[in-house]
């Protein structure tokens, strides 16, 4: 009984959660951004939907409204849970536009960099899935290679298992390289109009830079409010927690 009680409850969660996602649609192709951003964050204060197209949809209001930090963030949302999305990524470029800071981005470097280029061209879910198709054709390998009768033959599976074994062990590791890369990875966007970002974690640090609304930055390490962020051109410091908001 409190199996049917909860799928009726799930059930109804999804169907209001779908029939508020598309008020909010109508409502912002009625113009109405305002009315539009509300329901969107409504669905997700009552947490009844978590979705790419929620958060964009959200973000496209929020850039109608030019309101650039809830616009970007948003979109780095809508990232989050659906990387490389064509969509998010133009709109983000445009909502960037809006933005006073223009920071530079230091690329790595070296052995490192080699290894980043290759392990982000898929996120770990898609590593995973590359795992699990590989396990599956060096089973086959193997079954191949156990029947066959001919010594040409068991020796092409031979070496097909091997390579698909190296494979195996490559898609691994790069699934876990970008796991732990996003386990760490703490992006957030910048809501204060203007924020100080001082040398040492209080109010009495020196003013190193300031930034304004709609930067991203990376938070390395957290103390009481303060937290210590990292820019893409490596400048570093420490900011009130309550100007950022992190995307993760």
């Amino acid at each position: 009984m409190k199996n049917i009680l909860y799928l009726f409850l799930l059930i109804s969660q999804v169907f209001f959660a779908q029939s508020s996602f598309e008020k909010g649609n109508a409502l912002y192709q009625k113009g109405q951004y305002q009315e539009a951003v509300q329901t969107y964050e409504s669905i997700i204060k009552e947490d009844r939907q978590q979705s790419a197209e929620l958060y964009f949809n959200l973000a496209n209001s929020y850039y109608k409204l030019n309101k650039v930090a809830p616009s970007i963030y948003n979109y780095e949302k809508a990232l989050v849970l659906k990387p490389g999305d064509a969509a998010a990524l133009n709109n983000l470029k445009f909502a960037k536009k809006l933005t006073i800071d223009e920071i530079k981005e230091v690329p790595k470097v070296g052995f490192a960099r080699l290894i980043q280029s290759f392990t982000s061209i898929f996120d770990y879910n898609t590593w995973a899935k590359i795992s699990v198709g590989i396990s599956f054709a060096f089973l086959l390998s193997f079954i191949g290679y156990y029947f066959s009768q001919l010594t040409l033959t068991k020796r092409i599976y031979f070496i097909g298992m091997f390579v698909l074994l190296l494979a195996l062990v490559l898609s691994v590791a790069s699934g876990m390289s970008e796991k732990n890369h996003f386990d760490n990875n703490r992006p957030a966007i910048v809501f204060a109009e203007l924020s100080e970002v001082r040398s040492e974690p209080q109010k009495a640090g020196a003013a190193i830079f300031l930034l304004h609304e709609g930067a991203k930055v990376y938070v390395t390490e957290t103390l009481g409010k303060w937290k210590k962020i990292e820019l893409t051109d490596g400048t570093e410091g420490w900011i009130d927690g309550t100007t950022i908001k992190e995307v993760k």
